[in-house]
C-alpha cells in the first residue's frame, strides 16, 4: 500500500514550511505538529501512515516520543522516520531502537526523502 497521509513532527516552522511544500507538490497529504502534545491530538483526529520526527524538540524529545508511539497498541503499525541534524551513528542506532523504522538526516535531501518514503510504502 503507498504511503499518502503523512505527519510531520518538528518544532521548526521553517522545516515543516520545507518539508510540507516537497511532499504536497509529490501528491502528498501532510498534517504538521510542533510538539508531542500536537503530535497525539493529530494522531487521534486523522491516523497517517507515516510519521517524519525531529529529534531536538522541547519538551518531550522525538526518541521519547518516537518510543511513545511505537509502543501503543492503537499506533505501532504507524512507520516513523526520525528526520533530524542529529546524524551521529549513535543517534540513528537510539531512534531505530526507540522505534523508528528509517533515518534521514538533514538538511533533507528531496531525491532520498521521497525514495525512502517508497520504499517504506
Amino acid at each position: 500500500m503507498a504511503i499518502k497521509k503523512i505527519l510531520i513532527i518538528d518544532d521548526s516552522k521553517t522545516e515543516l514550511m520545507y518539508l510540507s511544500d516537497l511532499l504536497i507538490k509529490n501528491g502528498f497529504s501532510v498534517k504538521t505538529a510542533e510538539n508531542a502534545e500536537d503530535a497525539f491530538r493529530r494522531l487521534v483526529e486523522e491516523k497517517p501512515e507515516l510519521i517524519l520526527m525531529d529529534v531536538v524538540m522541547p519538551g518531550q524529545n522525538g526518541f521519547q516520543l518516537t518510543r511513545s508511539i511505537s509502543r501503543d497498541p492503537q499506533y505501532a503499525d504507524i512507520p516513523i522516520m526520525m528526520c533530524t541534524s542529529k546524524n551521529q551513528e549513535t543517534d540513528k542506532v537510539w531512534g531505530m531502537r526507540q522505534g523508528a523504522k528509517d533515518y534521514i538526516t538533514k538538511p533533507v535531501d528531496a531525491a532520498e526523502l521521497l525514495a525512502k518514503i517508497k520504499a517504506l510504502g
